[in-house]
């Protein structure tokens, strides 16, 4: 038995395979930070004395800092590695949209 496949047919297996598998929802990321980040990173997520902005954050540069908290490499606060582990990775994704969103 031959299978054959179209070029489109082969083409449009590509582009779902090569498709992000979740795409950041910024609404969810703001829903969560209300939950989880004001009470540190306050409502702008502008910080203050004792904790950092992370308002305008890169999504890249979020997503690295949420891992190595979970992961133990960064060790700055005890605090933010128990917040981290709580997080899965799209909730990490969307975290990560929202506060790149804010300037």
């Amino acid at each position: 038995m031959t299978h054959t496949m179209t070029l489109p047919a082969l083409f449009a297996a590509l582009v779902l395979l090569a498709a992000p598998a979740h795409a950041a929802d910024v609404a969810a990321g703001k829903a969560l930070a209300a939950e989880s980040c004001v009470d540190c990173h306050g409502d702008d997520g502008a910080g203050d004395d004792d904790y950092p902005a992370i308002a305008g954050m890169s999504v890249e540069k979020f997503t690295k800092a949420m891992k190595e908290y979970q992961d133990g490499t960064r060790t700055k606060s005890p605090k933010m590695a128990k917040e981290a582990k709580k997080l899965g990775a799209v909730q990490i994704a969307n975290l990560a949209a929202y506060y790149a969103t804010l300037k």
